[in-house]
């Protein structure tokens, strides 16, 4: 599927997973480490590929959350986002990933909660449209 670019981000990470990454804007500049639970040393102050992503997806879920609910004339901007991306090996080989989206706004009813973000991940989310066929994707939602 082609798309029209409307912003490009770049980063590089230099070391792999026991390196350093930095957006070439300066933006993000982080050291990582292999946790513990990976075998690694889990070095204080690090982070890792599967904390960016988490950060990325949740920010990015909670904005497009907010923009099918602005689209029907709701307000979602309170509506927090907690994305938990697990790590682990495949049963065909190598390592896959697994995420969890937790969203709450108890501003919103349930139902209506749950069709914005039914409505986010099906349409608008990019990190939703990249997942989708590749990273089960578990979603749950709390409103009032």
């Amino acid at each position: 599927m082609e798309i029209k670019p409307l912003f490009t981000a770049r980063a590089t990470a230099t070391g792999g997973r026991n390196g350093h990454s930095q957006a070439e804007d300066g933006s993000v500049s982080v050291d990582l480490s292999v946790p513990k639970e990976m075998g690694g040393p889990g070095k204080p102050g690090t982070t890792t590929p599967e904390h960016l992503f988490a950060a990325g997806y949740a920010a990015c879920f909670g904005g497009a959350v907010d923009y099918v609910a602005t689209q029907k004339k709701k307000n979602a901007k309170g509506a927090v986002v907690t994305c938990a991306v697990t790590i682990g090996p495949r049963t065909a080989g190598g390592f896959g990933l697994a995420v969890k989206l937790d969203v709450v706004d108890k501003s919103i009813p349930q139902a209506e909660l749950e069709a914005l973000a039914k409505e986010a991940h099906e349409k608008i989310c990019p990190y939703s449209h990249a997942t989708r066929g590749n990273v089960d994707v578990e979603i749950t939602v709390q409103g009032s």
